[in-house]
């Protein structure tokens, strides 16, 4: 693809997933954008600041799992100056004092009791009806199936067996009685195209990305269990074209994935991100 028609290509992204986000502000009462401080919810905010003329009208959310990489709490203060957001911040305190850890517990149930179980609660005490998410379909199986807005019932459950049908641009913009509905601006982004939007943008990112020592992270969560990939991508220009080429999937070196053969759909079904 040439520069021009890569650049037509984002730009078509681009003005799509603005449309998604004011369509989202126009249509509920209370938006959100959890925040994952990773290179997706990074590109969310770049968009966000643009469709709203360089200040977003709502909070952040960070669900801080207390096991984030060094850099992403580094990351993270930097952020908050460079882009002037609102950001909450929830640590489930209650998990933590019960022992719930990696050392103790397998990955799902520690998902579900440091990511889940406080998002829930952040949702409850808020009382968001829309929450924008860095959610792509070509992540994983599961993740295919959302829609644009998807909506989640009052206990955050998702029923992806019965998704909206979205023709013509028609979304779901009524939240369930005491429930939410999740935004996708990114549903239809690829990993390249997230790269190749931060290359053009310059967009800030954690350094994690970019190979050190031979090795890289494709994605980032919680340390315990988030691997690196063998890389030798030191900088924007190398990843892109590593991910021309490359058959490692994404998410690869999530061990939350990988745990059981339905672990991510059983997550997101009880309302993980």
């Amino acid at each position: 693809m040439s520069r021009n028609a890569q650049n037509d290509h984002l730009t078509r992204l681009e003005q799509t997933s603005i449309h998604v986000f004011r369509e989202a502000f126009a249509n509920f009462r209370s938006v959100c954008m959890p925040w994952s401080m990773g290179k997706d919810s990074n590109v969310l905010i770049w968009l966000a600041r643009k469709a709203f003329c360089g200040k977003i009208p709502f909070p952040l959310l960070h669900i801080d799992t207390t096991y984030e990489f060094p850099e992403m709490y580094e990351f993270r203060e930097k952020a908050k100056v460079i882009h002037g957001i609102d950001l909450i911040v929830r640590v489930n305190e209650d998990a933590i004092r019960r022992g719930i850890g990696y050392s103790t517990h397998d990955p799902v149930t520690v998902t579900h009791e440091l990511k889940t179980v406080p998002f829930k609660a952040a949702i409850d005490e808020f009382k968001w009806d829309a929450l924008v998410t860095g959610i792509r379909r070509d992540e994983d199986p599961t993740r295919a199936k959302e829609r644009w807005f998807s909506p989640r019932s009052a206990e955050g459950n998702w029923d992806y067996k019965d998704q909206p049908p979205e023709f013509w641009g028609q979304f779901a913009s009524t939240a369930p009685e005491g429930g939410h509905v999740r935004v996708q601006p990114l549903l239809e982004w690829t990993e390249l195209d997230i790269w190749e939007y931060i290359r053009r943008e310059n967009i800030p990112n954690p350094t994690l990305y970019f190979a050190r020592n031979g090795k890289r992270f494709r994605s980032l969560g919680c340390h315990p269990i988030t691997h690196p990939v063998d890389s030798p991508a030191s900088n924007i220009d190398e990843v892109i074209e590593e991910l021309k080429l490359t058959k490692t999937s994404e998410r690869a070196g999530r061990a939350q994935d990988h745990v059981g053969r339905n672990s991510m759909q059983e997550l997101r079904a009880k309302g993980f991100m």
